[in-house]
């Protein structure tokens, strides 16, 4: 495993729609490279096996308005009917650990960060279709056929947003290692432009 000697903490942006692979992504980067999760607030609840600030910090939609008003968020945005966002807090914790800091967030948040944080590159990963996006989410067992339809209708919106995106990968069937090491390569060059 690498263990980056960076002099200032570098934030690295993985982003895909739900049943794009995004997060097996970031597990399969686990197993290659030292980093630091950017930790994210959303409203939704706990799925099995989530604790509190892994991956993400708890709040009800009361307490993230809360927030909203006090202006502590770099970025937020409503997805898939949540909330979610990024503080500044967040971004401070780490900004001072000379850290890779991986930051999973959706194109909104991508939008936002580039105006913000213009140097923070962003890799945009994606299924081959929308139809094995559909099975994916369906396969895994999480969502009724109602939060599948809207979860591929946000998709749309989410692939014609794909010029944010520094690069973009496909996550093929069956291509999930080439899929991370692909990721993986994008990164190393990244860090070495650090």
């Amino acid at each position: 495993m690498i263990k980056p000697k960076l002099e200032k903490t570098v934030f690295f942006i993985i982003s895909g729609p739900s049943g794009a692979g995004e997060d097996a992504v970031i597990r399969g980067l686990a197993k290659k490279i030292r980093f630091e999760r950017v930790v994210t607030t959303v409203t939704r609840d706990k799925r099995k096996g989530e604790k509190e600030s892994r991956p993400y910090y708890f709040v009800s939609v009361q307490k993230f308005k809360k927030m909203l008003r006090e202006g502590v968020f770099v970025e937020w945005a409503k997805v898939y009917g949540d909330y979610r966002g990024s503080t500044k807090k967040e971004i401070n914790r780490l900004a001072g650990k000379k850290v890779l800091a991986l930051w999973k967030i959706d194109f909104q948040g991508v939008q936002a960060i580039k105006k913000q944080m213009p140097g923070v590159l962003a890799v945009f990963i994606y299924p081959p279709s929308l139809e094995i996006l559909e099975q994916r989410l369906t396969k895994r067992g999480l969502d009724s056929r109602a939060v599948i339809r809207g979860r591929r209708s946000f998709t749309k919106k989410w692939m014609a947003k794909k010029k944010l995106y520094d690069y973009i990968v496909v996550n093929r069937e069956g291509g999930l290692d080439k899929t991370i090491d692909e990721v993986f390569a994008v990164m190393r060059k990244y860090l070495s432009q650090k």
